[in-house]
């Protein structure tokens, strides 16, 4: 027996270490379907700016697989929810998903809120072909990214197009000002479609102003738009600065209603706003106020769990959850590919921020709600469908 030189031990050594790695690579090829347990990830905003969007998020999540868990799982093995917290930080986002995807190789993934952090992890879910399901990214080149991203959220063509509709319709104003955070992909399109369907249908922007998120002092944007007239401020924005714009427009002496869109939706918004809120409009997913069963039923598990109402973000990752767990059990196998099959199939699903269908773009189909804040809550105004 001839023995081997020290150099052919090392590529020995060097094959199979590359043979290991390529192997954890593979997380797409059902690795998180072993033994008694199904893998599916999630990565959220748990701290950092908006924290209160990934915290809601993950409560529902979590209520759907405990409740799928204690009824014996799916295709008869318990889930194992792994979550990974990017922090409301650009390029988290990418890093959480492929330590998901790599190292705890699961078969699916839910998430994000923010549309920035989805366009950032969506093209590594694509890559990897696992079935990624964003609870509430808006915009419209979320599922653009590839045939495995879908959404259990409307976009942002239709929340503009409602909001302007509202404006026009509801509180019949015409003359408009927009306050846009061009840091935020979510709130750049969502300013583009409101002035679209505004300016094609009888309204005038008499102001355009910019921030970035972040900034806390908007005084110099405010005035100019006070200089202007406006009837209405549109702020498509996230709530940490809403809140901070509110009191400072009004402080100002502009008190003109003020509409925005679902990144308003935090109760850290009426903490931060307080009573320069009042008279201000924002689209969401659903209201804790409508009376049907299915969402009554949610409320209150959600208030017996957590203490508190849910908010639209927390009923969003719990139809995440719900349609993705549904899709692996009319597909019958946690295997990736069939399971994206499964989801882009899904018509009619009954979920708690109304009945999903999952077009051919691999968005929902569904109605928005219009919520007015009062007294520091938020109540249940008008529902607009599609």
């Amino acid at each position: 027996m001839i023995k081997p030189t020290k150099s052919a031990r090392n590529r020995r050594l060097i094959l199979i270490l590359s043979t290991f790695a390529a192997a954890l690579t593979l997380g797409g090829c059902g690795g998180g379907d072993s033994g008694d347990t199904i893998k599916i990830g999630e990565f959220a905003s748990l701290t950092g700016a908006t924290a209160s969007f990934g915290t809601s998020s993950h409560n529902g999540s979590i209520m759907v697989i405990d409740a799928a868990n204690a009824s014996g799982g799916v295709l008869g093995k318990k889930i194992k929810l792994i979550t990974q917290d990017d922090q409301s930080k650009p390029g988290e986002a990418a890093t959480a998903v492929r330590k998901l995807i790599s190292r705890d190789r699961v078969v699916a993934l839910i998430g994000e809120i923010a549309s920035s952090r989805s366009l950032e992890a969506g093209p590594i879910a694509q890559q990897s072909k696992i079935p990624m399901v964003s609870p509430g990214s808006t915009n419209p080149n979320v599922t653009k990214v590839g045939d495995y991203i879908f959404r259990v959220c409307f976009i942002d063509p239709f929340q503009g197009t409602v909001m302007a509709k509202f404006t026009l319709s509801s509180l019949k104003k015409t003359r408009v000002a927009v306050l846009t955070d061009v840091r935020q992909d979510y709130s750049v399109g969502l300013a583009q479609f409101y002035k679209d369907y505004l300016t094609k249908n009888g309204g005038t922007i008499v102001s355009e102003q910019s921030y970035s998120s972040g900034d806390q002092d908007f005084k110099a944007q405010l005035t100019s738009i006070k200089g202007a007239n406006p009837e209405v401020l549109f702020v498509p924005g996230y709530y940490n600065e809403v809140g901070l714009i509110a009191r400072q427009a009004r402080e100002l002496g502009i008190t003109v209603p003020m509409l925005g869109g679902d990144g308003w939706d935090s109760p850290t918004l009426t903490q931060i706003g307080g009573a320069a809120l009042e008279n201000t409009f924002f689209s969401n997913h659903f209201s804790v106020e409508d009376k049907n069963p299915v969402i009554q039923d949610f409320v209150c598990t959600y208030r017996e769990r957590f203490k508190k109402d849910p908010d639209g973000m927390a009923a969003l990752g719990y139809d995440a959850a719900k349609v993705l767990l549904d899709a692996m059990t009319r597909a019958g196998t946690t295997e990736p590919a069939k399971v994206r099959d499964a989801l882009a199939a899904t018509v009619d699903f009954q979920g708690v921020t109304g009945k999903i269908s999952i077009d051919p773009d691999r968005n929902a189909t569904k109605p928005a709600v219009v919520l007015a804040i009062r007294d520091g809550g938020f109540h249940f105004a008008e529902t607009i469908a599609p």
